[in-house]
C-alpha cells in the first residue's frame, strides 16, 4: 500500500508536536520523528512540511548559530500553531478511533466467519 497521502496529513501534526516542545532545528526534528517510528522519513520529505507550516503562520523560523558549525534554521511554534495542533490532535483522535473501530470490527467478523 502506498502510504504517501496518509503520511502527508499526519506528518504536519507530528512536526508541530515536536516543535511545540521547544525551539528546534530540522535535523533534530527528523531524529525525533525517526526515533518515534517514522523509519523511512528523509530530509527531502521534512523540509517541504516545514516550509508549508511556516507559510501558514503555524511556525516561526530564525537563523541562529550552531555550536558545531554553520548557522542553522531554528523553528518555534506560533500561537496559531498551538491552536492548529490542538485541533489536529482532537480531529486525529476522532478519526483514528472511528477507523480502528471499523477495521477491528471487520477483522472480528471475518475471523468469526472463518472460525
Amino acid at each position: 500500500m502506498d502510504d504517501t497521502q496518509l503520511l502527508k496529513g499526519v506528518l504536519e501534526g507530528c512536526v508541530l508536536a515536536v516543535i511545540s516542545k521547544g525551539e528546534t532545528y530540522g535535523y533534530e526534528i527528523l531524529s525525533v520523528l525517526i526515533d518515534g517510528g517514522f523509519d523511512n522519513l528523509i530530509e527531502g520529505t521534512l523540509y517541504p512540511v516545514l516550509t508549508r507550516l511556516q507559510k501558514k503562520g503555524l511556525i516561526a523560523c530564525r537563523m541562529g548559530k550552531s555550536p558545531l558549525g554553520p548557522s542553522r534554521k531554528y523553528f518555534s511554534i506560533t500561537p496559531e500553531g498551538e491552536q492548529y495542533l490542538a485541533a489536529f490532535v482532537e480531529n486525529y483522535t476522532k478519526v483514528t478511533q472511528a477507523a480502528m473501530h471499523i477495521l477491528s470490527e471487520d477483522r472480528e467478523k471475518k475471523a468469526s466467519e472463518n472460525g
